[in-house]
């Protein structure tokens, strides 16, 4: 990591969401992703863990932190975690006690195992008849897909996305992250932030929130979607060159590529004046987007070979100087040097005992602060004698016994 990026203490955060007590009952990325965002907003999240198991993405190593799986702590600070075997009657009678002190659980099994576990939304309303419940699954909670498993991978394939991504020559490519469980999570935390709010406003009463990863998915696919439907072009792989706007691709330099978007007549025209080429710029049949869209290719070519001529810094200098938009093609250990990020508090270590457990933040600034952590991705079940003591008075003998019996 870089010796530039930021400690960040550990202090309150963001506390939008004070007072809401989360249940996360999920493994692997989406749900825990939409457990932390909700954790990021200040809510109370116990994550709720197999004893001796844990989350499936413990496992997910290499690579780790001092032992961790480093997959796993991208997705779980401000999270308490507990182990219960809630397929055992024990277990399951204290989960229920949690539920019934909870406003919200996120689960992510199959319809069928929500029921088998007595986690579904009808099994979890009669516990707590104002819980918002939140199901992450592949393909939703009913129709014909509704028991097929489902990872990121097979979404993305179901979505479209993979087809319209990489070269026109090239197989069907995967986004180079978990879109899809990215998305879902995003999706699931927002739609659970609307549901508090609604609950405040009239007495809370059960709420059912059914996310699929694969229509998580698909929706970030509507600017592609909707003009298809309307309009019968089909899009195909391209490169990322067949944009809306003419000209929204990356372009060769002297040296490294760079990305440019000229979206609209007055970037246009401001394009060519930094390059010193202020004639291309007054050219009568490249005035408007549509026009320029009709000689694509020409303008393309005309371009590289201006861009050719000088290193990608020195354009981006002009173009920046231009306000042209503009910038370049960061692989990861460049884009955790970008200064500007690291301003703005995007990337930061958690102290961790001897250690730092590095994160990636929300990216949202509030009142001009970025977020702050609470506390750092636990261990497996480091708060489940806190938990079980302060919300369901357990005494240590109680609680001993539980531990002997595999319970906890």
């Amino acid at each position: 990591m870089s010796e530039n990026q930021a400690t960040a203490p550990f202090e309150n955060g963001f506390d939008l969401l004070s007072g809401v007590r989360v249940l996360d009952l999920t493994t692997s990325i989406a749900g825990p992703y939409a457990a932390m965002m909700l954790g990021d907003m200040g809510a109370d999240v116990i994550k709720v863990e197999r004893p001796g198991i844990g989350d499936d993405c413990r496992h997910w190593i290499p690579p780790e932190n001092d032992g961790e799986s480093l997959w796993f702590q991208s997705v779980n600070r401000n999270k308490k975690s507990i182990t219960i075997g809630y397929n055992t009657s024990e277990g399951y009678d204290l989960l229920s006690g949690l539920i019934e002190q909870s406003h919200v659980v996120i689960v992510n099994q199959l319809p069928r195992v929500q029921k088998k576990l007595k986690v579904d939304f009808d099994s979890l309303k009669r516990i707590n008849p104002g819980i918002i419940f939140v199901s992450l699954t592949g393909f939703g909670l009913d129709g014909e897909r509704s028991e097929h498993a489902c990872y990121d991978l097979i979404a993305e394939g179901y979505s479209g996305i993979m087809d319209l991504t990489g070269e026109p020559d090239s197989p069907a490519q995967k986004v180079g992250t978990p879109a899809a469980d990215m998305l879902a999570g995003m999706d699931a935390a927002y739609a659970v932030a609307c549901a508090v709010f609604a609950n405040l406003k009239g007495a809370p009463r059960a709420r059912q929130i059914d996310i699929s990863l694969v229509e998580s998915m698909t929706r970030f696919l509507t600017p592609r979607i909707v003009p298809f439907m309307g309009g019968g072009e089909l899009p195909r792989r391209s490169g990322g060159r067949d944009s809306v706007i003419a000209i929204y691709q990356v372009f060769d330099t002297q040296d490294d590529p760079l990305t440019l978007g000229l979206g609209n007549d007055n970037i246009w025209s401001r394009f060519w004046q930094s390059v010193d080429r202020p004639e291309f710029g007054d050219t009568e049949r490249w005035q408007s987007n549509q026009e320029r869209r009709q000689c694509r290719a020409e303008i393309v070519e005309l371009i590289q070979e201006v861009l050719r001529t000088k290193p990608r810094e020195h354009w981006l200098q002009k173009f920046a100087e231009a306000r042209v938009p503009a910038g370049p093609i960061n692989r990861i250990d460049q884009l955790i040097e970008d200064k500007e990020l690291q301003r703005r508090g995007l990337f930061y270590n958690i102290p961790n005992g001897q250690g730092t457990i590095p994160q990636v933040g929300t990216g949202i600034q509030l009142d001009s602060q970025s977020n702050t952590p609470r506390f750092p991705p636990p261990k497996l079940g480091e708060h489940t004698k806190q938990v079980l003591e302060e919300m369901l008075g357990l005494d240590a003998s109680t609680i001993s016994t539980l531990k002997e019996k595999n319970v906890i």
